[in-house]
């Protein structure tokens, strides 16, 4: 044999492998799975279950627009004013009072400067912005009904009423001490 027959028979045997290979993949199998495809589609019965209705909307009448806001700071003073009417407590102030002129300003705004003696009588000197006011026991001070009730060479001592969270008057008792100056500590 020789090598020119050789090669024709290789090729002879790839195109006989080849043949085989495809006739593998003949048509039969593809048509018997189209069969039963077709089958199934017409044995099988679609059943779809009907939608609900939609419910109707009803709408909501909002009437609240006339009443009070429960948030309103308004209400809330109104409120504290009730419970202060009917308040029978020791402590509550007398709101029909004269109001003194130094109970337009808060107590921290003042600074205890000094002290001075008339006739035997110890006045402080608190000074408030600019201006220096004499203050002694006895007299009113600041925006809580304070009451200055003792003035002592290094400070005054002041009753103060307020309202707690619960609306009850109480007592509480402040301190304004003499603020010593820097020249004097020289």
């Amino acid at each position: 044999m020789t090598i020119i027959d050789r090669g024709a028979r290789v090729r002879a045997s790839l195109a006989l492998l080849a043949a085989l290979l495809l006739a593998g993949c003949s048509a039969s199998d593809v048509k018997e799975v189209q069969d039963w495809m077709a089958q199934v589609k017409k044995d099988t019965r679609v059943s779809v279950v009907p939608i609900s209705e939609p419910k109707t909307f009803i709408p909501f009448a909002y009437t609240a627009r006339e009443q009070i806001d429960p948030f309103s700071p308004n209400k809330l003073l109104a409120e504290l004013a009730k419970a202060a009417q009917k308040d029978d407590s020791k402590f509550k102030p007398d709101m029909g009072r004269r109001k003194e002129p130094l109970e337009s300003y808060p107590l921290d705004t003042f600074v205890m400067v000094g002290v001075i003696q008339k006739t035997g009588v110890n006045y402080a000197l608190l000074q408030n912005d600019r201006a220096v006011h004499q203050v002694k026991a006895g007299q009113r001070i600041g925006q809580n009904y304070g009451l200055v009730t003792r003035v002592s060479e290094s400070a005054i001592t002041i009753k103060e009423v307020v309202q707690d969270a619960g609306g009850e008057w109480v007592e509480r008792e402040s301190k304004l001490e003499l603020q010593e100056s820097k020249e004097t500590k020289k």
